[in-house]
């Protein structure tokens, strides 16, 4: 597996990935309409043009993973870390958290998921984030706020 910056002509396949890889996370929230299930291709090229989209490609070729980021200020916002359903629990996105760190030169870094996203809490934990605040978006939805300085 290597983690590449994403092209234009991917765009198309990370966002199939996005759609089958928050799957999960619809479940958790019992919401099939949130914002990563319904975004439109137009939208992710705009984000591709303001920030920077990682890619994990794996041994046959294919994309099965992806993170992307854009920088305000003197802090990174990362956002929509995926991986393939079939390649989670391998480190991929440990990798490509390191990736987009590491591409995303900042002196703090932001990121948030729901609070039912226990595993994603505590990945983001153990590379070293820290919840700063909760927001809740509605009944179902609770936002927790993690940060890395």
């Amino acid at each position: 597996m290597k983690i590449e910056k994403a092209q234009q002509e991917d765009l198309e396949k990370i966002l199939e990935l996005q759609y089958l890889a928050y799957q999960s996370e619809a479940v958790l929230l019992d919401d099939f309409s949130i914002p990563p299930l319904t975004q439109t291709i137009e939208s992710l090229r705009t984000e591709y043009g303001e920030g920077i989209v990682l890619k994990a490609v794996g041994e046959k070729g294919d994309i099965i993973g992806s993170v992307r980021a854009y920088i305000h200020g003197n802090t990174a916002y990362i956002g929509k870390l995926m991986v393939h359903p079939q390649f989670q629990g391998q480190g991929i996105g440990t990798e490509l958290m390191a990736a987009i760190e590491l591409e995303c030169q900042a002196q703090r870094y932001e990121l948030y998921t729901s609070d039912k996203s226990i595993r994603n809490i505590k990945l983001y934990e153990r590379l070293g984030y820290k919840e700063y605040k909760r927001e809740a978006i509605s009944e179902k939805l609770v936002f927790v706020y993690l940060e890395k300085l």
